[in-house]
């Protein structure tokens, strides 16, 4: 039986591929003018990291997380019927999100120290998500994240989200098909008494809402905000508000971040709705969808300050603030409105054999021109010189270097401009200059 790849996954290559690298490209150019650096963390962490950050109530962590078990391990969970005669550092699973992996290696690494100054940090990467598999929604997907850990000045926070908005822009997203959602969550100052207010209006609505959101009544009755049952959201669009529910603190940083959004020019609209889906966000919450040709599966990134999960993963207090955004999400929305990320193939030279005693030659003027810098193709299987003219237009040549019984007799090389057809005779040591100037 022929292989296959896993459902909800799929193979990058040719143009998805060079979509990819392009934006990690850009975010790389973006981020860096915002003094990020780069990190990777293991696609797979010990369960705890995520159960601490992520939270015991999350779709996320009851549902969708994927477990990870060496042979031995499995073997000794199916005797058992547990995972629970597992030490901690067995029990394994393939990261959901990049925020929980980012702090636990803060922790570990001692990123601020006592004191120290703010870091920022950017990652791109697979996660993975046992979902119902749909457009924009797989199972191994893409993410670019950013985060910063050190300090709670709203100023960053509304950095993060212009950073955000951003790399957006440099994407080629048309500006006026996007917005941007924004939110505060409040803090454990606050956020309990609403929360029971939530738990009590959500009980007086449970016949009208569907039995996830009466669980989450006990467990976390904010997400009730996030459900997908059209019934629930209409019931939740009267429940009370946030925003009239923050102490002065939280208001005041609410306040100021928008703002700073305000004297950035970004325009955003305000969701008391807005809670996003994991438990450690506090305060600042945002999203940012797009405003056509995505359907339901409109939003193509969001994040939000995350104040008390350096403690969760047992580091000392330090806020926290980051995104991420879905590669494959954004792609959908490049695609509606027209944008090509992956652009042309790259253009290279292609070294033609035109006789099968100038192979040697054309090793040598391969390797030269490589070493020069230039990317190069030639052929490997013996095909005639009108067969590699047509290998050179499928690998987007724009110089054909054909190397025959002639040439190489004359010590030179005859260079083909692929578009005008044109053609001169180069010195063999002169084949590395001509090029470059004409590439």
């Amino acid at each position: 039986m022929q292989a296959k790849k896993p459902e909800g996954t799929e193979d990058l290559f040719g143009a998805r591929m060079r979509a990819w690298e392009r934006m990690q490209a850009v975010a790389r150019e973006t981020f860096s003018r915002y003094c990020f650096s780069a990190i990777e963390t293991p696609a797979m962490e010990q369960v705890d990291v995520f159960v601490h950050g992520i939270g015991t109530s999350t779709d996320v962590v009851r549902k969708e997380m994927f477990r990870v078990f060496s042979g031995a391990n499995f073997a000794n969970v199916l005797e058992k019927g547990s995972e629970a005669g597992l030490k901690p550092g067995k029990r394994l699973a393939l990261r959901p999100e990049g925020t929980a992996g980012f702090v636990r290696a803060a922790v570990e690494n001692t990123f601020v120290p006592q004191g120290g100054a703010p870091v920022k940090m950017w990652y791109a990467g697979p996660m993975f998500r046992g979902e119902r598999v749909q457009k924009g929604r797989l199972r191994q997907f893409h993410q670019i994240g950013a985060e910063v850990l050190g300090a709670s000045d709203p100023a960053l926070d509304a950095e993060v989200i212009v950073m955000l908005m951003d790399f957006y822009r440099a994407l080629g997203l048309d500006m006026s098909r996007v917005r941007l959602l924004v939110n505060s969550m409040g803090d454990p100052a606050c956020r309990p008494a609403y929360r029971g207010k939530i738990r009590r209006f959500i009980l007086d609505h449970a016949d009208e809402m569907c039995d996830e959101c009466a669980v989450r009544a006990d467990t976390n009755p904010l997400r009730a905000f996030d459900c997908k049952n059209d019934r629930c959201r209409e019931v939740m669009a009267a429940a009370p508000k946030i925003a009239d529910e923050l102490c002065d603190e939280c208001a005041d940083h609410y306040a100021r971040v928008k703002a700073y959004l305000d004297e950035a020019g970004v325009a955003y609209e305000e969701d008391p709705t807005l809670v996003r889906g994991l438990d450690y966000y506090t305060r600042t919450v945002f999203e940012v969808q797009v405003t056509s040709g995505m359907g339901s599966q409109s939003a193509i990134g969001g994040g939000g300050r995350y104040d008390g999960l350096m403690e969760l993963e047992g580091g000392k207090p330090t806020p926290g603030i980051g995104f991420a955004v879905g590669f494959e999400r954004i792609m959908l929305a490049l695609e509606d409105q027209g944008v090509d990320l992956a652009g042309p193939e790259p253009s290279c030279v292609y070294v033609a054999c035109a006789a099968p005693e100038c192979r040697d030659a054309v090793f040598s003027a391969c390797l030269a021109l490589r070493r020069a810098g230039v990317r190069v193709e030639a052929d490997y299987q013996g095909r005639s010189l009108k067969s590699q003219f047509k290998q050179a237009d499928k690998h987007n040549a724009r110089l054909c270097v054909v190397i025959g019984p002639d040439e190489l007799a004359a010590g030179a090389v005859t260079v083909r401009d692929m578009a005008s057809h044109e053609q001169e005779q180069v010195p063999m040591d002169g084949l590395v200059e001509a090029v470059r100037n004409l590439v």
